[in-house]
C-alpha cells in the first residue's frame, strides 16, 4: 500500500491509527501469553517492515531463546526485515523468508529450510491483521480460509495459531458505515479486503481450543500481558477497536 493511499484511507477514519496500535498490541500480548505457556517458536505469516516491537524481541522479555521466522511476499519488507535482523538479530534463532501465504505447503518448506524451526515440536503461527486483505487464487476468489485450513493441518499437536481480523459485527453504527467506505477505496485498489462476520473468523481456527478468554476484541484479550510502556488506547469502548481476535491451541 502506498503512503498516499494509506493517508488517504486514515483521512477519512483516523482513528485506523488507534486500531492499528491495538492490534499490534494484541500481538505482543499475545507473543508473551504463548512464551509464557511454554512455546519458543513462532511463525510470524505477514510480519512486514518491523514496527513497535518485533515477535522475537517480545518473546525474549519473558524468556529468552524463543525463535522466530518471519514470513512476508513483498521484497521491500523482506530486505528490510534482513537488514534488521543481521544488525540485531541471532542467526541460529531468527530467519526472515519470502514466502506467499496462499500456498501453505511451500511457506512451510521455506521455513523449513531455514534452519531454526524444530518442526518435530510445537509452534506457534501468527496470522496477525492479514487474513482481511484477500487472497485470491488462480480462479479469483479469496482462498484465505482453505489455506489456513491447511496451516491447521500442517501444525503438530500442541502448536497454536493467533488470529487478528477486521470485522463489522458488533461496531458502533457510525463505524461500520466507515468500514464500509473503507473497504469500498480498499475493493478499488490492487489490495481488495474482505471484512468477516465474528464467526467467520472463528471458523478459520477450525477444531483448536481456544485459549481463554477466546475471540474478543483486540484490548479485551489478557490486556494485563500489555508491556510497562504499552501506549493509552483511545477507544470508548473495545468495540470501537474493530477487529476479533483470538489464539487457537491444536489438540
Amino acid at each position: 500500500m502506498d503512503r498516499a493511499f494509506g493517508e488517504k484511507v486514515v483521512g477519512g477514519f483516523p482513528v485506523l491509527k488507534s486500531v492499528a496500535v491495538a492490534n499490534r498490541l494484541f500481538l505482543h500480548r499475545a507473543v508473551r501469553h504463548l512464551v509464557g505457556l511454554g512455546v519458543e517458536q513462532f511463525i510470524d505469516i505477514g510480519s512486514g517492515i518491523p514496527t513497535m516491537g518485533n515477535t522475537h524481541q517480545v518473546a525474549d522479555e519473558v524468556a529468552s531463546g524463543a525463535k522466530v521466522v518471519y514470513v512476508d511476499n513483498e521484497p521491500v519488507a523482506v530486505a528490510h526485515s534482513r537488514y534488521l535482523l543481521d544488525k540485531h538479530g541471532d542467526p541460529a534463532r531468527h530467519a526472515v523468508i519470502q514466502a506467499d501465504m496462499r500456498d501453505p505447503d511451500g511457506l512451510w518448506d521455506r521455513a523449513r529450510d531455514a534452519g531454526v524451526i524444530d518442526f518435530a515440536r510445537p509452534v506457534a503461527v501468527l496470522l496477525v491483521a492479514v487474513l482481511h486483505i484477500q487472497q485470491p487464487g488462480r480462479d479469483g476468489t479469496d482462498i484465505g480460509p482453505r489455506a489456513v485450513a491447511r496451516y491447521r493441518e500442517l501444525l503438530r499437536s500442541g502448536s497454536y495459531l493467533a488470529i487478528s481480523h477486521v470485522t463489522t459485527e458488533g461496531v458502533p453504527p457510525a463505524f461500520r458505515e466507515k468500514l464500509l467506505e473503507v473497504k469500498d477505496l480498499y475493493d478499488v485498489s490492487s489490495n481488495p479486503v474482505v471484512w468477516r462476520e465474528q464467526s467467520e473468523i472463528r471458523a478459520l481456527l477450525g477444531d483448536f481450543e481456544l485459549v481463554p478468554p477466546g475471540m474478543t476484541w483486540t484490548p479485551l484479550w489478557h490486556p494485563e500481558e500489555s508491556g510497562p510502556n504499552a501506549p493509552e488506547l483511545e477507544f470508548a469502548s473495545p468495540e470501537e477497536s474493530v477487529i476479533w481476535a483470538g489464539v487457537g491451541r491444536k489438540p
